[in-house]
């Protein structure tokens, strides 16, 4: 039977429009003739939602009884039985409840795919299992239902439903999303502007990688090998050297010249440490790396310009940036082709540039011959020297007259079978030295040409020559095995200090650790998954030829994660390596689970402590002019008629100042919400900044007693809601009034700087000290004023929010002399002519 097909609606949030867009889908089929049915669909009392779905066939929902409380799913074998065309079927990610067939919604979909059914689902990207804590550091908020990544990826189509961030805050704004009573809570959390736009960038990236996996699968798929240049990806290559800062910046620029180009930068290194780079100087490149937006890779291999281009491939590389050799031009001679030229030859339809830098052409190194490990390559030209400069120095020596010069013949050999030593090892050397001696005893030993000598003490140095050149083989075969284990532990080091440092440069812990095994270890695939088998993060691709390892994360009986590399095989030293590799996967785990626990105990105590202040706002400043409204309205009631007209004019107001004084406590409760959510309702205009303060020193009702205006008549007009401006200067100037000391009066000025306006309020009184200014600010903070009758201490809170909310600010400062001054910055309005003192102003900024 033919799987069905699985199309996703990924959104950023909830409110973008997934199920309408799910529903519109269905009623788009339907009318092309498809037998489209609603599998489950979650209106969320949404009128819009459900007026989309009207006219298509819902399968009815089972009821399922969970703790006396009766829950409905999807009912699959319904679905099954009605075999529709297409099913949709909404909230992918959904736990079903406890005693259903499948445990998740996206099982029961998978049963349905199998069936050969079309289906259309929803869901949110907050709800992929790898971006999980990425989403609650970003949001706060711990996602408990999850789908693995790689039911996602599966799909045969993916896509975005999006919306902008202020949009979606609008609809919400404006009851389309929640009901009226989740609006408020929702806007000052989970859908604060910032969080929008991060979460609606992490649902652009995820499906950017997710169209870099299937470009990557087909090319593989189909044997496709060369370059596709999709878009510009520059792959700079580091050799730890003091040249790579020059590599990267001449990376970053080629990267910066195409949109979207992205830049990433790779260490290749050696087990037998040929190509160690200073791990300092490799630090100091990668931060310069990331700095530029790039990324670092390190990655391990015997043939390094084999290494590097089959990199440059793996990540489909358009560019390749490279430096210029070290070598001298004698070393190029004497060698033959360098890494440079090898990589250009490799590298087939990936452009490579060759950067000069100050160390090229500089630095042969003889003691690369001495230092190396023994591999089969060094072996192989160790045997290959013997057998040249053997017969060369042969030949050499016969050319010399001599009479009887054996003792320089041994010594000439003796350095012969050393420089292969150094070159080879034991093996080469010990071939030479056998070859060495029977040339020696055959052309320079009496009697000559033959295998015979006539005296012992000829047979007695040529032994003690085969003696010495094996000792010396052994010494020097011992000692490049020991650098050998060297250069292997700090290649070893070098790894787990990248993987360290992936992780404390901000990296996603677990990607970062598994992405750094992969390169490492040299595998075509790398997951990590809980042990039930399900994906937690992965990265590169699984391969189809049985290779595969498996490493349990945590105790072996009760592993927390499985670490999985595809792809490759590992020895025994690289299974030590990989067992410290899981160490940290296990610190990184229990790590993320102290600190997720952290975030809730934070979550909590900051909940608590708004909690608590609210508390206290509203069992102290508003229960008193609410009793003494009760209070009032209870004697009117009670005495009726036989209260004097005085009494009942007193108690009327009395009633009227205590209400109106609860109305101001519950409209600032409500304006800080909005204030806090970022949804106030604010009307922008030119406005007169002069006229605003002279309407707010009236409503306080304050005389020139206790004012002191100093209004520039010259200022123009400013950009800002009047009548927020005006609750602005109340609250700042009935503080001002409240704390100056009844001798020294309230001074308001007005001034321009610029293109901004200036209004100063200030005072003489206590003042603030600087560390504690920023307190003000908060809400229901006083400041250590007891003084319950001054309000809920909002007024500050509210008038920085309104200042903010009409483009300007509202900052303190000390007033010379004892006291705080509050400076109210706002906008000159643009269709306000700007005289010449504002414009010489400007010019010297």
């Amino acid at each position: 039977m033919k799987k069905g097909r699985l199309r996703v609606l990924l959104g950023a949030a909830p409110g973008v429009g997934k199920t309408y867009e799910m529903l519109e889908e269905g009623r788009r089929l339907r009318n092309l003739g498809r037998d489209v049915v609603i599998g489950i669909m979650e209106t969320h009392g949404r009128a819009a939602t459900a007026a989309q779905a009207v006219g298509l066939p819902v399968v009815p929902r089972r009821t399922v009884r969970h703790r006396d409380v009766a829950l409905t799913e999807l009912d699959v074998d319904a679905v099954l039985a009605r075999d529709p065309d297409v099913a949709l079927i909404d909230e992918l990610a959904h736990t079903n409840a406890p005693g259903s067939r499948n445990a998740k919604r996206w099982e029961d979909v998978k049963e349905l795919l199998a069936a050969g059914i079309d289906v259309i689902t929803t869901v949110n990207v907050q709800h992929i299992a790898s971006l999980g804590d990425v989403v609650e550091r970003i949001t706060g908020v711990t996602q408990r239902e999850t789908v693995p990544d790689a039911i996602v990826r599966s799909a045969d189509e993916v896509e975005i439903v999006d919306l902008a961030p202020q949009s979606l805050r609008d609809r919400l704004s404006a009851g389309e999303v929640y009901p009226a009573e989740r609006i408020d809570a929702a806007l000052s959390n989970y859908f604060r502007l910032g969080n929008l736009t991060a979460l609606r960038e992490l649902t652009l990236l995820w499906l950017a990688d997710e169209v870099d996996s299937a470009l990557r699968l087909y090319r593989e798929e189909h044997g496709i090998e060369g370059t596709w240049q999709t878009r510009e990806r520059v792959v700079v290559a580091l050799t730890g050297g003091d040249e790579g800062e020059t590599l990267i910046r001449r990376g970053a620029r080629i990267a910066a010249r195409s949109a979207g180009g992205e830049l990433l930068a790779v260490h290749v290194s050696t087990q037998d440490g040929l190509r160690a780079g200073s791990p300092a100087a490799l630090a100091r490149q990668r931060a310069l790396v990331e700095s530029f937006g790039g990324s670092y890779h390190q990655v391990v291999g015997e043939d390094l310009p084999r290494a590097l281009v089959e990199f440059a491939r793996s990540v489909n590389a358009t560019q390749l940036v490279i430096g210029a050799s070290r070598r001298s031009r004698l070393a190029a001679a004497l060698t033959g082709p360098g890494i440079g030229a090898t990589v250009v030859r490799e590298s087939g339809d990936i452009d490579v540039h060759m950067v000069t830098h100050d160390a090229a052409g500089h630095g042969l190194r003889i003691p690369r011959l001495t230092t190396g490990a023994l591999s089969w390559k060094r072996r192989i030209f160790g045997f290959a020297f013997a057998l040249v400069l053997g017969p060369l120095l042969s030949w050499l020596l016969s050319a010399i007259p001599h009479d009887d010069t054996l003792v320089a013949h041994v010594l000439a050999y003796q350095l012969l079978v050393v420089v292969v030593a150094l070159i080879g090892g034991i093996w080469p050397a010990l071939f030479a030295a056998v070859l060495s001696g029977l040339t020696l005893n055959f052309l320079f030993v009496e009697p000559v040409f033959s295998i015979h000598m006539a005296s012992p003490q000829h047979a007695v140095a040529v032994l003690l020559y085969v003696i010495s050149a094996a000792l010396v083989s052994w010494i020097v075969d011992q000692s490049a095995r020991r650098t050998r284990a060297a250069h292997r532990a700090a290649a070893e080091a070098e790894l787990m200090a990248t993987v360290a440092g992936s992780v404390l440069r901000g990296e996603n812990a677990a990607q970062a650790l598994v992405s750094r095994t992969r390169e490492a270890f040299r595998a075509t695939g790398a997951r990590l998954t809980t042990p039930e088998g399900d994906p937690v993060v992965a990265d590169g691709e699984p391969v189809r030829d049985g290779r595969f390892v498996s490493v349990p994360v945590g105790s072996p009986a009760a592993p927390r994660a499985i670490l999985e590399l595809h792809g490759t095989e590992l020895d025994a030293a690289e299974r030590r390596l990989l067992d410290v590799i899981v160490v940290q996967l296990t610190a990184m785990l229990e790590h993320e689970d102290l600190a997720r626990s952290a975030r809730q105990a934070d979550a909590l105590a900051e909940a608590d402590t708004v909690r608590t202040a609210l508390m206290s706002a509203v069992s102290h400043d508003l229960r008193r002019p609410l009793a003494a409204a009760v209070a009032a309205v209870g004697g009117l009631r009670t005495a009726g008629d036989s209260l004097s007209d005085a009494d009942r004019r007193e108690l009327l107001a009395t009633a009227d100042e205590s209400l109106t004084t609860l109305t101001t406590l519950v409209t600032d409760l409500l304006d800080v919400s909005r204030v806090q959510a970022g949804v106030l309702a604010i009307s922008l205009a030119p406005v007169d900044a002069a006229g605003v303060v002279l309407a707010a020193v009236d409503e306080l009702g304050l005389g020139p007693d206790r004012v002191d205006l100093a209004l520039d008549p010259d200022l123009p007009a400013v950009t800002a809601d009047p009548v927020l401006l005006q609750r602005v200067i109340v609250n700042v100037t009935a503080n001002a009034d409240r704390l100056s000391p009844r001798d020294r009066r309230v001074r308001i000025t007005t001034s321009r700087i610029g293109r901004t306006a200036q209004i100063r309020i200030v005072d003489h009184g206590p003042g603030v000290p600087i560390d504690r200014q920023q307190e003000m600010f908060a809400p229901f903070q006083r400041m250590g004023d007891t003084d319950n009758t001054t309000g809920l201490g909002l007024g500050l809170a509210l008038s920085r929010g309104f200042a903010e909310g009409m483009g300007g600010t509202l900052s303190p400062e000390d007033t010379p002399g004892g006291g705080l001054t509050m400076v109210i910055e706002l906008p000159i309005a643009e269709d306000a002519a700007p005289d010449a003192p504002a414009r010489a102003e400007e010019a010297d900024a």
